[in-house]
């Protein structure tokens, strides 16, 4: 649990697999509450200079799993962040363990119905092929993991549009920082 940080340096740490355009519900709420925003998987494959599936094909998953630990290491450096992160990235190691001492970690989860449609209306065409569903499949399943890790918190936006996701986690974001004040 989130102690001894005064209020105004608590991280926000968001995952969870919702939909394809994600990294835009964190920026959202980034500028909503005036704080700085940070995309792990952007940062990484900024770094990267390519795709980490294209690192991971070439050197392999042991030396991606390296420059996400350097990567996660400069990230809970932050403060006063909304902190996007995958599932898969959040799992490895301590990292959760990690930001979870900088800041409370919102898991959005969808039934899985939902996330389908999304899917099938994000992929248009591929999401026929078997293996692109499959693929997105697999990444969501990597990325609900994180939900049997202790101190997580769910929030089920089924059936929600994007500004009441948004208002949804500001406000259970300030509750508990009110209620940790």
């Amino acid at each position: 649990m989130v102690m001894g940080l005064p209020l105004t340096t608590r991280n926000l740490i968001i995952t969870g697999y919702i939909e394809p355009n994600r990294p835009r519900l964190g920026q959202q709420i980034a500028a909503q509450l005036r704080m700085t925003y940070v995309d792990v998987d952007q940062l990484l494959e900024q770094r990267l200079g390519s795709s980490p599936e294209a690192l991971r094909k070439a050197f392999g998953d042991r030396r991606l799993k390296t420059l996400e630990a350097e990567l996660m290491a400069e990230v809970v450096l932050n403060r006063q962040t909304v902190i996007r992160v995958n599932g898969s990235t959040l799992m490895h190691s301590d990292h959760c363990a990690r930001l979870q001492a900088t800041g409370p970690v919102f898991c959005l989860v969808m039934r899985l119905d939902a996330i389908l449609q999304r899917l099938h209306l994000a992929l248009g065409t591929r999401y026929h092929n078997p293996a692109e569903r499959a693929a997105a499949l697999g990444e969501l399943q990597r990325e609900w993991a994180v939900r049997k890790h202790p101190n997580i918190i769910e929030l089920d936006v089924t059936y929600q549009e994007e500004p009441d996701i948004i208002a949804l986690v500001i406000a259970r974001w300030q509750q508990i920082a009110i209620e940790r004040a």
